[in-house]
């Protein structure tokens, strides 16, 4: 007879550590204090390992590593930083099926989507690899008077909080550019997915990247993570999570002055009307709120379609749902897999409840029958969901979407805009001129029009209003991770006005 425990066993990818240490200075550490915490797999709910409980004196001693590296390593030129940018990509791709694996059973992502996760990480350090060595600085010429150039310069030691959704990847969005500026870094991952972070000091050592530059604090948010937002030497912090937890480190960094990134949450519309390619669209709403589990902060979780298809939209929206493969995270049939973690299951089926008094129930809203343990729900589509409803304002972050319908273009980039969020939207149209129109109406920071979430790594990526607050992606992220210094040099005599000269005796 199988235990809770030989279940975690047989499902357990190979090499799973008995613990995760911090990595400081180059060098695997235990917590100051000896703690530990717990790290469960979202199938079973059983603790499979421990990882380090980092405090204050842990961060203090990474903020001192990454800050005894900084000179060297800001001193590096751009093209060795890209060449071990990319030797840090190949590492990442030798390890790509034992990465997927580990985010799998760590976070219970669909093992196919998993897969995807690890072929973006390794493209993130490529692609800035790329960026740090063709990106050039301005230079400005006053006549022949004077010239003045424009310097960057890595800010120093930057802080970087990552989230438990897709949390590999995550950390690669900021460790590339970082380290790519000339930063060294000191990274706090996120402590329901502590597992796949355990193999960045391998590909880090693997790669060359010297000690010191990049150092990982494993913790409690409010204790590892506030320790980090506070401490005077890590003058950056660029962090993605949720809104709350967004607006608190602001309020903590305030004090000294630091430069901060967030991306924060969502609640994405997808505007869809009457003339739009309905097959599409229809493919493109299942995917970008049901794919990672509906844990993504730019998932398309309100769909507002024009009344004339509102009825037929929603109903096939509900049978795509009622269709979507739920099941074990490593089973490659599988399309949605476990909830991360059982406080936020709980979370969600809070949600669910809250839909049902609010709204139409037309598929999901419960556990697949044949999955009676872990954290899953059956993709869940709400009809008839008015604009004050809890489930139509509030980030649910799980495979729950709300549809509404709508009567003109005007209600339309209302009902878009009716939520304190504005980070993605999704227009389907086949008249693009209105298309256009509709996409520079909606308050978000990123639109797609008759598309779901491709991203361009060129491209900016951040939200308005509660969805964060500056952009990162391409040389914005650059930019970032710098100051920028502005130096001016005559280019001949300097004709100053001599004040008090005529006085002089």
């Amino acid at each position: 007879m199988s235990t809770p425990e030989t279940a975690v066993a047989s499902t357990a990818p190979e090499g799973l550590p008995d613990r995760i240490p911090h990595w400081i200075g180059g060098e695997y550490a235990d917590a100051s204090d000896g703690h530990t915490f717990d790290v469960a797999d979202p199938v079973s709910n059983i603790p499979y390992t421990r990882a380090a409980r980092g405090n204050a004196a842990d961060i203090d001693r990474a903020v001192a590593a990454a800050a005894a590296a900084f000179p060297a390593w800001a001193a590096v030129g751009n093209r060795a930083r890209a060449t071990i940018l990319n030797r840090v990509a190949d590492a990442i791709e030798t390890r790509h099926d034992r990465l997927a694996a580990f985010e799998t059973f760590d976070t219970g992502l669909p093992i196919t989507q998993a897969r995807g996760q690890a072929r973006r990480a390794a493209e993130n350090f490529r692609y800035f690899a790329d960026v740090i060595v063709t990106l050039g600085e301005e230079a400005f010429r006053q006549g022949s008077e004077q010239i003045s150039y424009v310097v960057r310069q890595p800010v120093g030691v930057a802080g970087l909080i990552t989230p438990w959704n897709t949390p590999f990847m995550l950390e690669s969005w900021k460790l590339a550019p970082a380290i790519a500026a000339g930063c060294t870094v000191v990274l706090k991952p996120a402590e329901w997915t502590p597992l796949s972070a355990s193999l960045w000091p391998e590909i880090f050592t693997e790669a060359g990247v010297p000690a010191g530059v990049v150092n990982i604090v494993h913790g409690i948010g409010e204790e590892a993570g506030q320790a980090l937002v506070e401490h005077p030497n890590a003058p950056l912090i660029s962090f993605t999570g949720s809104t709350e937890t967004g607006s608190h480190i602001i309020r903590s960094s305030a004090s000294n002055l630091k430069i901060t990134s967030m991306e924060l949450g969502g609640k994405s519309p997808v505007v869809v009307f009457a003339d739009a390619d309905l097959d599409a669209a229809l493919d493109s709403v299942v995917f970008g709120v049901f794919s990672l589990n509906g844990e993504r902060c730019t998932a398309g979780s309100r769909v507002l379609v024009e009344r004339p298809v509102y009825e037929e939209f929603a109903a096939r929206l509900a049978q795509r749902a009622a269709a979507t493969v739920v099941g074990p995270p490593a089973d490659p049939a599988t399309e949605v897999g476990a909830l991360v973690h059982p406080e936020h299951y709980a979370r969600v089926l809070n949600y669910v409840e809250t839909g049902r008094k609010e709204a139409t129930l037309l598929a999901g809203g419960c556990a697949p029958a044949h999955l009676p343990e872990g954290n899953y729900l059956q993709p869940t589509v709400f009809a008839d969901v008015p604009r004050d409803a809890r489930i139509f304002q509030e980030e649910i972050f799980g495979p729950v979407v709300a549809v509404a319908p709508f009567d003109s273009e005007q209600e339309a980039v209302e009902l878009a805009n009716a939520t304190r969020y504005g980070l993605a939207a999704y227009i389907w149209t086949s008249n693009l001129t209105r298309g256009h129109r509709i996409a520079h109406a909606v308050q978000s920071g990123m639109v797609w029009i008759n598309s779901h979430n491709v991203r361009d790594l060129r491209t900016p990526f951040g939200g308005v209003k509660a969805s964060g607050i500056g952009r990162e992606g391409g040389a914005r992220s650059i930019d970032f991770y710098t100051e920028s210094k502005i130096v001016h040099l005559a280019l001949g005599p300097v004709h100053t006005p001599a004040f008090g000269k005529d006085g002089q005796k």
